[in-house]
């Protein structure tokens, strides 16, 4: 056996992982500074099944089950997806537009698996994407470590988190190769109109610039407001629209997503569709046993399961903008969707806050509330909550930031 010293050794990292950088979760997989004489109560991470109070329903594990029984059913799939589970995601997301079909349907590793896939048969290093701000950090790091160079569309607070069309349209250049929406949206609650999104696809067609339309949070909107696929608005505009089980059948850990593939008809996308065909053999498809039971859970999992599950997040929405909107120095939007609401901090109003990230640590540190500042997000002095908690821990939640916002009041301001 070959002798030597260990420490001679120096194996080089590589640029791609350098440039690799997810601020989520940064924040949450580290170790953090709490307070041991209060319970943690994290509002940090959509993860609908955290606290145990929102499940699945009983068929999908039944289909699961079954399924699991069969051994062909957990063998290799090609690597797009079984047919059949492709045919049922066709059926299940099909639009007016576009009559979807098997053939326009990739399934991938999750929602972020299939946004990894969309953006990378689109771009190359060096090429643009026009990115919504705030947005899903995800976006941002998927960029960076394939090169893909960003450039960030404001959205406006004021007007329920609509995209600032003027602003979107400065910054299209010939290097952008793909403009992403992301409605419903994360992080911030919003649901879009149909007049809105028809906005968007104004500027695509100006610049013949294609969307990809992340929409995992699809059909999950509130009383008042109802969700458009954007490849429902065109007939034009080629779309890349990403889906999956994780938020809707509250299936995050099941890691089965897709990109449906709207071209009208045209051969716009004909390169795209060979692209992507080849990039999802880079890891050869999804979980083939949760693809089995695609066909049976998309048709027949009970409409109101959905409805109980938005019937919940839609409650604690109401009551987190109640609540937080009573506290001073704290400015709620109002969520429309989703399963997130952001809240905007009055800097002014406090002593010794300097930004949102010093605020997000000092809140976990003192009472051991955890939430994800706005910077993440690409948008300072602003915290993001998840709703999915129950109430009473919610309730809990805001009396401690209630508490945690007196205590560092710049002067004593009157409760609400």
């Amino acid at each position: 056996m070959p002798s030597g010293d260990p420490s001679s050794w120096s194996v080089p990292v590589s640029k791609s992982a350098q440039s690799t950088l997810n601020p989520i979760r940064r924040l949450t997989d580290t170790k953090t500074v709490t307070n041991p004489a209060k319970e943690m109560i994290s509002l940090s991470i959509g993860d609908p099944l955290a606290y145990g109070n929102l499940a699945t329903h009983p068929y999908v594990i039944d289909c699961l089950k079954k399924n699991a029984e069969i051994p062909s059913k957990s063998g290799y799939a090609p690597s797009m997806g079984y047919e059949t589970s492709r045919q049922a995601v066709a059926q299940y997301c099909n639009v007016e537009s576009t009559s979807l079909t098997a053939r326009d349907v990739i399934l991938a590793s999750g929602a972020s698996g299939a946004l990894e896939l969309a953006m990378c048969v689109l771009l190359n290093p060096g090429d643009n994407i026009l990115l919504p701000r705030p947005g899903f950090s995800l976006y941002n790091t998927i960029a960076g470590c394939k090169g893909f160079q960003v450039k960030y569309y404001d959205l406006c607070a004021d007007k329920n988190w609509e995209a600032n069309i003027e602003h979107m349209r400065s910054l299209v250049d010939n290097k952008t190769r793909a403009i992403l929406v992301n409605n419903p949206s994360n992080p911030c609650g919003s649901v879009y109109s149909a007049t809105h999104l028809q906005e968007i696809l104004a500027v695509a067609e100006e610049f013949k610039v294609p969307i990809i339309s992340d929409e995992i949070y699809a059909d999950m909107t509130f009383k008042g407001h109802k969700f458009f696929p954007i490849a429902s608005l065109t007939r034009t505009v080629p779309v890349l629209a990403i889906g999956g089980l994780a938020k809707r059948f509250l299936l995050p850990g099941w890691r089965l997503g897709w990109i449906l593939v709207h071209d009208h008809g045209s051969e716009a996308l004909a390169g795209v569709r060979a692209g992507l065909v080849a990039l999802s053999q880079l890891i050869l498809g999804p979980n083939s046993l949760v693809q089995s039971i695609l066909p049976d859970i998309l048709q027949n999992t009970p409409s109101s399961f959905f409805d109980e599950t938005m019937h919940t997040l839609e409650t604690h929405a109401r009551f987190m903008h109640e609540r937080i909107a009573k506290i001073p120095g704290l400015t709620p939007v109002e969520a429309q969707g989703a399963m997130y609401q952001m809240i905007g901090i009055q800097l002014d109003k406090f002593k010794e806050i300097h930004d949102d990230v010093d605020f997000m640590r000092k809140l976990l540190a003192e009472e051991s509330v955890f939430v994800l500042p706005g910077q993440v997000f690409e948008y300072p002095a602003f915290f993001r909550v998840v709703l999915c908690a129950p109430l009473p821990k919610l309730q809990e939640a805001c009396d401690r930031l209630a508490a945690f916002c007196a205590r560092h009041a710049s002067s004593a301001l009157p409760q609400n």
